[in-house]
């Protein structure tokens, strides 16, 4: 059999960081991509790099009940690409998919399917199995996203650490297929005055002003007292936070780099967000769609550099979020 090589990609991983190339956060909602053109120049690259030609280019995904959505049966059908796909938990967070390529990993290796594996994520937990690809015989590089200062974003140094080779992607190829989302505010139509063809109206008579009597009579209803603390709800594990925020400085270092955060990917979403989006922003409230949680916690595990956040970070996150959004509500109301 003449020597081929395989192209992994983790789409997670690649559209995460092609987003935040981009925009300067993970939300994967704030980017238009050109999915043929952006998988057209990593097979090139690879095959390019490696010197050989291209068996087969594997997309790794999730999809709701692993069923592919529209654009996912249309990167299916790209010439040499193998649609993979794994699942949304109840929650949002993805299943499966690591599993995925991690077996494909493993069971290609030890077949020979190609000598040389370019596998573009930057998953942990892919270590183990990048490692045993190895023992079979094959070599297994890394293709990493740029950051915009060329540094080779969100990958684990055990990943690193495991794999032969770590190379950047072609940075200008991403910019030429991933594009920003910027959607203008759409006017309300104003309906044009019909004229009339009926004998003018009388006017309604203005109700007459409320005495102190009247207003003696209107039940007072006491308002209900401002709560002490915030409900933050975690989307990972469905639970509440009900301690009081007041156990944080929001000016500390840490706190800091959450509200950069926060602010990034609210804005990224408030530019790319339709009026649907919007509307189901608020009525998941206090909850937050699945996109942004996982687009908070990505971004705030890459600014505080720790590969997993404890729940403390993440409620700071959530709540903040909310805050953040109420503030920019009122700002757009004034």
């Amino acid at each position: 059999m003449r020597s081929t090589c395989s192209l992994y990609i983790d789409a997670g991983y690649l559209l995460a960081s092609a987003a935040t190339r981009v925009t300067g956060t993970s939300l994967r909602g704030g980017i238009h991509v050109d999915y043929s053109k952006l998988i057209g120049s990593l097979l090139a690259a690879a095959e390019a790099q490696a010197g050989l030609s291209m068996l087969r280019v594997h997309w790794y995904d999730s999809a709701r009940n692993g069923i592919p959505d529209a654009q996912q049966e249309r990167i299916g059908e790209l010439p040499k690409v193998k649609l993979r796909l794994g699942r949304f938990g109840v929650n949002g967070e993805q299943k499966g998919v690591d599993l995925r390529i991690g077996l494909d990993l493993v069971a290609h290796a030890r077949n020979r399917a190609s000598d040389v594996f370019f596998l573009v994520s930057g998953d942990d937990d892919l270590a183990e199995a990048v490692e045993e690809a190895q023992v079979h015989g094959v070599q297994v590089l890394l293709l990493a996203v740029p950051t915009v200062d060329g540094k080779a974003h969100g990958v684990s140094r055990h990943l690193i650490r495991a794999a032969d080779e770590l190379d950047n992607i072609d940075g200008a190829a991403v910019d030429a297929a991933v594009v920003k989302v910027d959607r203008q505010p759409i006017p309300v139509p104003i309906a044009p005055l019909r004229p009339s063809t009926s004998t003018p109206a009388v006017a309604a008579a203005r109700p007459s002003a409320r005495t102190p009597l009247d207003l003696a009579k209107v039940q007072h209803v006491p308002s209900a007292p401002r709560p002490k603390s915030v409900l933050a709800y975690s989307v990972s594990t469905l639970s509440s936070d009900h301690s009081s925020p007041g156990y944080w400085d929001d000016n500390d270092e840490q706190g800091q780099l959450i509200d950069d955060v926060v602010t990034r990917v609210l804005a990224s979403f408030q530019e790319s967000a339709t009026g649907d989006d919007q509307l189901e922003l608020r009525r998941a409230r206090p909850s937050i769609p699945p996109d942004i949680d996982r687009a908070l916690l990505l971004d705030a595990c890459d600014v505080i550099q720790k590969y997993d956040l404890d729940e403390r970070i993440r409620y700071r996150l959530r709540a903040r979020f909310w805050t953040k959004y109420d503030e920019s509500s009122v700002r757009a109301e004034g």
